[in-house]
């Protein structure tokens, strides 16, 4: 592992490299998560070819809807690990903390609730007001 230089983070080595595991860690998990979903969405694929005879509008229904459903799963995980992967960088750039549009800290409250938060509450709230 690189050491990286903290200088104007406000973090000790100690404490980035304690973010750089709590980080690796939940992307490990997610990975993981992502593999299980993978193999799960490859049992119902075959199982879903494999017994086609006699379905009626309503089997055919719910196979999409659980495969709709597989894909939706799949595309979350993925969503979720690049937010991981995204902190990494950032936290090796020395941005992990502040947010990506005023460059304010983030509360160590909210980093610990969401470690992959990249705006501050009052960023996050003007861009859920936008999207409304």
């Amino acid at each position: 592992m690189l050491v990286h230089d903290t200088i104007g983070t406000g973090r000790s080595q100690a404490e980035t490299d304690r973010i750089r595991l709590s980080l690796q860690a939940r992307y490990a998990e997610l990975s993981e998560e992502y593999e299980q979903a993978v193999q799960q969405s490859q049992v119902l694929r075959l199982v879903e070819v494999g017994d086609t005879a006699g379905d009626d509008q309503a089997d055919s229904g719910t196979k999409t809807a659980e495969r709709d459903t597989a894909q939706s799963l799949l595309r979350t995980i993925l969503d979720r690990r690049a937010q991981y992967e995204h902190a990494l960088t950032r936290l090796d750039e020395g941005t992990y903390g502040y947010c990506e549009g005023c460059s304010a800290p983030i509360p160590v409250e909210r980093l610990e609730i969401f470690p992959a938060a990249t705006a501050c509450v009052t960023c996050k709230q003007t861009r859920e007001r936008r999207a409304a």
